[in-house]
């Protein structure tokens, strides 16, 4: 917008500019020569002090012998000879005057005569014509509305670097099946030949930040092939029929360059169950989804077109994209283990200057659950880290506040706990530390702090020691003690609990909830699923629960719920009550250091942590 209202600044500038200087023409030498009246030339004729008169139509030009210009205005009808006889000048004193009759050019008599016309004439065809390319532009940019912004980019560059299955850790299944794809995109005569089908489409499935569209791109960098990418919420306009259209132009201009990857990132955006969201067939989304099931369907046998989409959404999927023919093949990602997110962190670490106590090993270790994007985040706040303390390497101490600070939130520095206050939270995070180091299926205690971080006032970070794909109901239990000790603890000490021990308590109550009704754990209730999700498609979130069970159910799963928090707030009491002099010890360390690492949290307990 900025650059047409400049771009229209300088058109009417100029524009002025021919106009001022085509009136300049007229006046150029008159205005370096000084006008004078009649009676001043006849007086200074009659003084000898005039060198040349130059005659024109509309006046008379006078030079002085002292080089002086001088202009005199006349009727157009008079003659210099009828000027010279009414004003009675001798003629003798005109003997030493070069008297000059000088003709208008032919170029000022057609200005004079077409400017007044010409002029007003081509200022309206010139606004008639800025107006008309406004239009012009206007309708251009409506037919343009109807055409993909997708991004191409060669071998699926991110900025100047091409990035391959090297640049992507972890994933080594992933990795072996989509390298089927590559090998189909760089011999597809190899396959063809014997009858088979490339395929139409992969659908990359994973939870957030596992690296879905990096895999993608690698892919793109591997087959050494065009990339073509967009976003599901791109096709996705309040007019209809727009979304539609560029699914169209996208895969018009993907077949143009084949052979190349079309990348659709969270394709759930348009890709969900028909009929289940407002506005019915004629929904505009539909109408897009409905498109692309088109396309996918029109495909040449021979033509080398892969289509790649990503979600974390599966379920909501329409069954018709999943079919064989469109999206058949599905690629997991899954969370990256201990060994995946050691090479992730290496891969991140190339272009950052490590210091020599700086492993990784031990960074994966305290890192359990992350992505892929987890873990590129930790670097990055820890290089920020380093570059605020003016420092050249990053430490592993900078990484392991980082891991924190992405976990929690940042140190909050400027909320002062009263005293009061900071002795309650060191209680509270004791007994959570104290119960979950005495539990033997609970998680090992590595950190215990009582500075603000986010919107805990305090914090007991438990790492599991190894990656667990299955847990066992004794680990929930223990797990449930473990919630449950920061309130057990302010009740014994303090004979009353605060309220930092609420998130503590809705955490313990779902966990419940869920052994019961999702896992079967129940010893009272029969082992089937209670409940389920009732899910509002076009909203893309659960709203509430479809109930499958009565009412006299639901009273025993709210007994159930009751005994699992009342036995495990009972274990944790056991604990806490049964240890008072580590639980004293554990805070007196807290109030004096505000922080214990984990090898000094087992000297200060005195005892090894409980085996499983």
């Amino acid at each position: 917008m900025q650059k047409n209202l400049f771009k229209n600044i300088l058109i009417f500038a100029a524009a002025l500019l021919v106009i001022s200087s085509l009136f300049s023409l007229y006046d150029v030498q008159n205005e370096k020569a000084k006008t004078i009246g009649v009676p001043v030339l006849v007086q200074q004729i009659n003084n000898a002090e005039i060198a040349k008169i130059e005659i024109t139509d509309s006046s008379l030009d006078v030079i002085l012998k002292n080089d002086e210009k001088e202009t005199i205005a006349k009727e157009a009808g008079d003659t210099f000879s009828e000027l010279v006889k009414n004003y009675q000048i001798d003629p003798a004193k005109l003997a030493g005057v070069e008297v000059v009759v000088k003709e208008q050019s032919g170029f000022k008599f057609w200005v004079n005569v077409l400017v007044p016309i010409v002029l007003p004439l081509l200022l309206i065809i010139g606004f008639i014509w800025f107006m008309t390319r406004q239009v012009q532009g206007a309708n251009m940019q409506a037919m343009n509305f109807g055409r993909s912004r997708a991004r191409e980019t060669k071998k699926g560059q991110v900025g100047n670097e091409i990035v391959t299955f090297k640049d992507v850790a972890g994933v080594k299944e992933a990795k072996e099946e989509l390298q089927e794809i590559v090998e189909f995109l760089k011999h597809p005569k190899k396959f063809l030949k014997l009858g088979a089908k490339i395929p139409r489409g992969v659908l990359l499935l994973g939870a957030p930040g596992t690296g879905k569209t990096l895999l993608a791109r690698a892919v793109a960098g591997e087959a050494g092939v065009q990339f073509f990418s967009i976003s599901g919420s791109e096709f996705v306009e309040m007019f209809v029929g727009v979304g539609a259209s560029r699914v169209r132009d996208l895969f018009a201009r993907a077949k143009k360059h084949t052979p190349c990857i079309l990348f659709i990132d969270e394709i759930d955006a348009v890709g969900r169950q028909r009929g289940a969201g407002l506005g019915g067939s004629h929904d505009e989304r539909e109408q897009t989804l409905n498109q692309i099931l088109v396309e996918m369907d029109g495909f040449d046998p021979t033509t080398n077109l892969i289509v790649l989409a990503a979600t974390n959404r599966p379920d909501v999927l329409d069954p018709a994209l999943l079919r064989p023919g469109r999206f058949d093949r599905r690629v997991f990602l899954d969370l990256p283990d201990i060994n995946d997110r050691e090479a992730i962190l290496k891969v991140h670490a190339r272009k950052k200057p490590l210091a020599s106590d700086a492993n990784l090993r031990h960074v994966a270790e305290r890192t359990p659950g992350f992505s892929g994007a987890d873990l590129a985040n930790v670097l990055n706040e820890a290089a920020i880290l380093t570059a605020r303390r003016d420092k050249n390497k990053i430490n592993e101490t900078e990484i392991l506040e980082s891991i924190e600070k992405v976990l929690l939130g940042p140190e909050r520095q400027s909320f002062l706990l009263s005293q009061d206050e900071k002795k309650v939270t060191a209680y509270h995070e004791a007994g959570h530390a104290l119960v979950a180091h005495l539990m033997p299926h609970a998680d090992p205690v590595h950190k215990i702090s009582i500075v603000s971080r986010g919107r805990a006032a305090g914090y007991t970070l438990n790492l599991p020691e190894e990656d667990r794909r299955l847990h066992r109901k004794s680990e929930f239990l223990d797990d449930l003690a473990v919630l449950l000790a920061g309130y057990v603890t302010e009740k014994e000490i303090f004979s009353e609990v605060t309220t930092g021990a609420g998130d503590d308590l809705r955490k313990a109550t779902e966990l419940s909830r869920d052994l019961i009704t999702r896992y079967g754990m129940s010893d009272k209730l029969s082992p089937r699923i209670y409940g389920g999700a009732e899910e509002m498609i076009f909203l893309g979130r659960d709203i509430r629960e479809q109930r499958n069970y009565s009412e006299r159910v639901a009273e025993q799963i709210d007994a159930e719920i009751d005994r699992l928090v009342t036995d495990a707030a009972a274990r944790a009491k056991e604990v806490v009550t049964e240890n008072k002099e580590r639980l004293e010890n554990i805070v007196k360390v807290l109030l004096e250091k505000e922080t214990i690492e984990k090898d000094e949290f087992v000297q200060v307990v005195g005892v090894p942590k409980a085996v499983r």
